[in-house]
């Protein structure tokens, strides 16, 4: 090997352990800032997010300016570039860059990853992203057979270092292709044994939460990876890969009898409460099933108001109130004129309110050739390894648009990590010649994402001020740190002082549908 040859394998084994690295530490990171319940999960997955990405794609700049710019790529371009012109004119737009941000990672995240398939690196790739989903199963069972630490939530038990059950359940449904990838193609029994035992305590983990909108899409990935395999003449053939599928399928099934049948700490409603939920697994006539349906209808009505560049970046939160009925479920009952959670529960609704129709087309339209390319390498396959790997795409992307339909899911920092950076590493892209235009869009994403870093930073930097300090000075501070903080801005208000109506404003200006910005700040001019 030359000299100029070894320069980018080394710099994209530098970039590979970057990401493998990423995907354990998103799944990990979390904070005890218990005043911040949601964003305590969150911020600090971002921040790995955008590390990883920031750190991976400057080691790979070359790579990246020289790789072949397809379709695929175009319409993701084109669908953060509208993300971005829509933030500018959103009313909030500290939570607009936030998820820009996240958008911008991710999607450099799918680039890198194929660059390192083109490296011939994929497969640790894969396998660090299969392991990321084992490592976040593992915590979910942790918790439910009685492990409490302040790493966990218990108001959203199971979800292990995720904070929710639902998350959990969301990684490992659209987890489970790569898992089954690992499993099938491993060059020896030992490595098999291991990788079946671990798609089988995922698939445990899975069942555990009772997450509906993850089973569905669980089914949905079965449906997928049944109907390739049969397609896949390749597959058909190979009766090694059928006897190690059955072997892994026998132990998923035994180990999810074993949990049910084990005692556990999850405190659920009911004498068979899994029963209710396969029960109601497609019930929209009331509960949460009704909310959705409710909450569709008004998310619209933000697209019918926005339609060219819908509410802005992460503003559904912002918008949604002056369209929802005081009675609306995903209204917060204790704090007026805000919702209960910062995201619809549906990736495409989030998509085509926040960021306009023509974002949405761009944005399904990039997961349509995805899908066409994966049915196209599957056909293609000349051998059972290549055919597994096309199986596997199509799996992901199908549990990821499923449980996108259903709940956020995509829009998180975990399920972003995993989901584009195996799609990257799965998918074989078309050849096309690399286009002279394309550094600067490198760039420009490279660079939102370097400012995703500093804006996770000055969060938990606040955070940690806002939890351990309660003078007005250390507040003060706190909020100097991060101007987009509500809840700093809110806590200030309250505290009173000459200062109170400047926060108070400033929080309505955040949030002007809120009532508590108004009362704290009565009185001000």
């Amino acid at each position: 090997m030359t000299i100029v040859e070894a320069e980018p394998r080394r710099t994209g084994s530098l970039a590979l352990r970057v990401l493998q690295t990423g995907a354990i530490a998103v799944i990990l990171a979390v904070t005890t800032f218990h005043a911040f319940e949601l964003d305590r999960f969150f911020v600090p997955k971002e921040l790995v997010l955008h590390l990883a990405a920031a750190l991976a794609g400057l080691l790979a700049m070359r790579a990246l300016w020289r790789m072949s710019v397809t379709r695929v790529d175009l319409l993701l371009a084109g669908y953060l570039g509208l993300s971005a012109l829509s933030a500018l004119f959103a009313t909030n737009r500290w939570l607009a860059f936030r998820a820009l941000a996240v958008t911008a990672s991710s999607i450099l995240l799918f680039w890198i990853a194929r660059t390192l398939r083109e490296a011939g690196l994929a497969r640790p790739l894969l396998g660090a992203l299969a392991l990321a989903v084992v490592a976040a199963a593992a915590t979910s069972l942790l918790q439910t057979y009685g492990l409490d630490i302040d790493f966990f939530s218990v108001n959203r038990a199971p979800g292990g270092t995720l904070g929710n059950r639902n998350f959990i359940a969301h990684v490992a449904a659209f987890g489970f292709p790569l898992l089954l990838l690992c499993a099938l193609r491993a060059a020896r029994r030992a490595t098999y044994l291991r990788w079946a035992i671990a798609t089988a305590l995922t698939v445990a983990a899975l069942v555990l939460t009772r997450s509906r909108a993850a089973w569905l899409a669980f089914a949905a990935v079965m449906l997928v990876l049944i109907a390739a395999s049969l397609i896949s003449a390749p597959l058909r053939r190979e009766r090694a890969i059928w006897k190690r599928l059955a072997g892994v399928i026998a132990l998923s099934a035994a180990c999810v009898a074993l949990s049910l049948a084990l005692p556990n700490a999850l405190h659920w409603h009911g004498r068979n409460p899994y029963l209710d939920s396969v029960r109601n697994i497609a019930g929209y006539s009331e509960g949460s099933g009704r909310g959705r349906l409710v909450q569709y209808g008004h998310s619209l009505l933000i697209t019918l108001h926005h339609p060219l560049l819908g509410a802005g970046p992460g503003n559904w939160p912002v918008d949604y109130p002056l369209r929802a009925a005081r009675n609306d479920p995903s209204r917060d009952p204790n704090d007026r004129g805000m919702t209960a959670n910062p995201w619809p529960s549906s990736d495409w609704f989030a998509c085509i309110s926040e960021r306009g129709i023509a974002a949405f087309v761009l944005f399904a339209l990039a997961f349509l050739r995805m899908t066409a390319s994966g049915i196209r390498q599957l056909r293609r396959a000349i051998d059972a390894q290549e055919a597994l790997t096309a199986v596997a795409l199509l799996g992901v992307i199908a549990g990821a648009a499923v449980a996108g339909t259903f709940d956020a899911v995509l829009l998180l920092a975990v399920p972003a990590f995993l989901v584009w950076s195996a799609l990257g590493a799965l998918r074989v892209p078309e050849e096309t010649p690399p286009r002279a235009s394309w550094r600067f869009v490198v760039v420009a994403v490279l660079l939102v994402s370097i400012g995703g870093v500093f804006r996770s930073a000055s969060q938990i930097a606040a955070m940690d001020i806002f939890t351990t300090h309660s003078d007005r000075a250390s507040l003060v501070r706190a909020v100097r740190i991060d101007p987009g903080s509500y809840r700093i801005q809110m806590r200030l208000a309250r505290v009173g002082g000459r200062v109170r109506c400047e926060h108070a404003r400033a929080a309505h200006a955040l949030f002007p549908t809120a009532f508590a910005p108004g009362e704290a700040g009565r009185g001000c001019k």
